[in-house]
């Protein structure tokens, strides 16, 4: 059933995505009276799900799910119609309209996934705000356990303070930061500390796995979710969501420093001091030789964390006059990251190329449970992503007819279809290589996984 939840949030947000982006060309071209001969959502190779024929235009539904496409009538794409362009120019075709429509027709898919973007990002601040752990309200530092981190040469009570220079602002935004970055300033004991982020940053990030979590933590309390198997105090009087407070009289906050406390007393009999509700009680327990309670550690949502006084949470409700710019500086940052990211991937030291993905990769990203509110921010980022891949300048993507086009209207000298139809195969060639690079990634970390 969670495989079906993930699938059904990817299929449709992919086909709304591809739907839209091609309406983004087949509005303009009718607008410029060029012909458009198919609309079609995937890829239609020999044969198709479903067909029908209105007016000039064949609309349809293709068995491989690879994309979509418009044919528009006299134009060089993913077709390769060139019988078609054999025939004289035709005053309905691609080919035959002056290049300040043919620049419009190419970019308005591109121009849709932009806009959509944005307005799914303006309408969920306006539909249900931000609610979000302010990095500055982390006062105590974060909890180090992770190696990555360590690598990263943090410490438990680090408090990060800028990535880059820049502030960050939500917690929940650092490792992408890191991902991002290229260095970091922290504060230790008062003291202002710069740090490098190392190269191989990404590397490492991808070689620990999508299920190993965050690579810092904010730091939590010693909340106890059970008694495990063979503890020497499964009679003692410890309940599930019992708080932690004092080890011993030493008084403790958080989970981090109950250890240092803790083998301080292995084999001895001690008392614990607990928080339990609204009251507080003794507990007698057993240490054990290893220094442990033989407790399991209870997670704690922030919600549960700000109750118990821990931490402070923004919550944040726009009115659509205040939507607008919130919706317009997340589209503006999704936009900016996924430009950094890209930076990364080329660069073959930092080892981001590992972390390509494809299409198991983008359907892993949806959630096991229906969520609308995060169904819509994953293809609001998706949408973003789709948009500026396309503006790439590479033969047989938009960018790619783009550069062309611009080429003409610069210098007056329209390239050759003999020239374009070179630049289309290549082009194809070059992104079949990575959607096959993409995709093998994913059956990699999927054999790796087993």
């Amino acid at each position: 059933m969670e495989i079906l939840i993930k699938a059904s949030q990817f299929i449709l947000s992919l086909s709304l995505l591809i739907v839209l982006h091609e309406l983004g060309h087949f509005i303009p071209a009718k607008l410029f009276k060029t012909k458009v001969e198919k609309f079609y959502l995937f890829f239609d190779y020999k044969f198709s799900l479903f067909k029908k024929k209105i007016g000039e235009t064949v609309y349809g539904i293709g068995w491989i799910p690879l994309g979509g496409y418009v044919k528009i009538s006299g134009m060089i794409d993913e077709s390769m119609d060139t019988e078609q362009m054999k025939q004289p120019a035709q005053p309905w075709e691609f080919r035959s309209k002056p290049a300040w429509q043919r620049l419009i027709i190419m970019l308005g898919g591109v121009f849709v996934n932009f806009v959509l973007g944005i307005l799914i990002y303006i309408c969920l601040m306006w539909a249900y705000g931000e609610k979000f752990l302010p990095n500055e309200n982390v006062a105590d530092g974060v909890w180090v356990q992770d190696s990555l981190a360590m690598d990263l040469g943090v410490e438990t009570g680090d408090k990060i303070l800028t990535i880059d220079g820049e502030k960050i602002k939500k917690f929940s935004e650092l490792t992408l930061g890191f991902v991002n970055g290229n260095n970091f300033q922290i504060e230790r004991n008062g003291e202002v500390i710069d740090k490098e982020i190392p190269e191989n940053f990404i590397s490492k990030l991808v070689d620990r796995g999508k299920d190993a979590g965050a690579v810092l933590l904010p730091r939590y309390p010693f909340a106890i979710a059970g008694i495990s198997e063979g503890s020497p105090n499964q009679n003692a009087d410890l309940k599930k969501k019992d708080i932690v407070t004092a080890i011993n009289g030493n008084p403790i906050k958080y989970f981090d420093q109950a250890q240092t406390e803790l083998n301080k007393f292995k084999n001895q009999d001690i008392t614990v001091t607990v928080k339990r509700g609204s009251e507080t009680k003794e507990v007698s327990v057993k240490v054990t030789k290893d220094g442990k309670l033989g407790v399991s550690l209870g997670q704690l949502s922030f919600k549960d964390m700000e109750k118990l006084g821990y931490y402070q949470l923004s919550e944040i409700e726009y009115s659509f006059a205040e939507a607008i710019p919130a919706g317009w500086n997340k589209s503006w940052k999704t936009l900016t990251d996924y430009v950094k990211q890209l930076k990364k991937i080329f660069n073959p030291s930092t080892g981001a190329y590992k972390g390509l993905g494809g299409f198991k990769a983008i359907m892993d990203i949806f959630p096991t449970t229906w969520s609308w509110q995060t169904f819509w921010n994953i293809t609001a980022f998706l949408s973003i992503m789709l948009g500026f891949m396309n503006l790439l300048p590479i033969p047989a993507l938009d960018g790619g007819h783009v550069v062309f086009t611009l080429w003409e209207m610069i210098t007056g000298k329209k390239p050759g279809d003999k020239f374009l139809e070179y630049a289309q195969v290549t082009g194809f060639i070059l992104l079949i290589a990575l959607l096959l690079f993409a995709n093998g990634n994913d059956v990699y970390r999927w054999i790796k996984g087993l």
